[in-house]
Parts: C-alpha cells; structure tokens; sequence
C-alpha cells in the first residue's frame, strides 16, 4: 500500500464505500475513497445536472494515518475543501471507528 497504510483498513475503508448506497441509487450518488500515501479521502460523487459531461466530486472526510503510532485520525471537510480535525473522536487504531462516527454523523459536518 502507498506510504505504508495498513492494506485490511484500506480494503475495509473501499468495502465501505462500497455498500454507503444501496445499488439502486449508484446512478445518482456513489462514495469512492482516493488513497494517498498518508491518508484516504472519502469522497462524495453525483453525474452532471445537465446531459453528459464529469461527474462531480465532493470531499466529505479524510482519514489520516500515522505509522509510528499506528493511529487513524478523522478529519472533516469545510465549504472551501479545506480538511479540519474532527473534535469529536480521538485517534484509534481501528478504522472502522471512524467509519462509525461518519455514519451516525451527531454533528452533521460530513453528511450535512
């Protein structure tokens, strides 16, 4: 895995994604993670408002790795694409608790 990522996260990270819409609804909104080196961004995808052309992608949150520490840390995304410290969870070594806290969403910050 680039930078070191621990490859179970990243694969349970994109199974996430995966199953976020039901298969019914991925015409109309899917969420992909793009993997970099320290961190995985969670983004959120829907087709152009008029006929053909990209599809738009939205940031909605990024998990960020520290290998000396062996910790996940969450960030949220603002208006601006800019990515802030969630306050809300401290870092763990499991993804899937973040994966949790972005699902149950209490503060409205990743899925509004």
């Amino acid at each position: 895995m680039p930078g070191g990522l621990p490859e179970l996260d990243v694969v349970r990270v994109r199974r996430w994604c995966e199953q976020r819409v039901p298969a019914e609804m991925q015409d109309q909104v899917t969420v992909e993670c793009d993997v970099a080196p320290r961190h995985i961004t969670l983004v959120e995808c829907r087709p152009p408002w008029r006929g053909d052309g990209e599809w738009t992608r939205s940031p909605i949150a990024r998990l960020r790795y520290t290998k000396s520490t062996g910790l996940w840390s969450l960030y949220w995304c603002d208006q601006h694409e800019a990515f802030h410290l969630y306050p809300y969870s401290s870092p763990t070594s499991t993804v899937a608790d973040l994966l949790d806290e972005i699902d149950r969403d209490p503060t409205a910050l990743f899925w509004g």
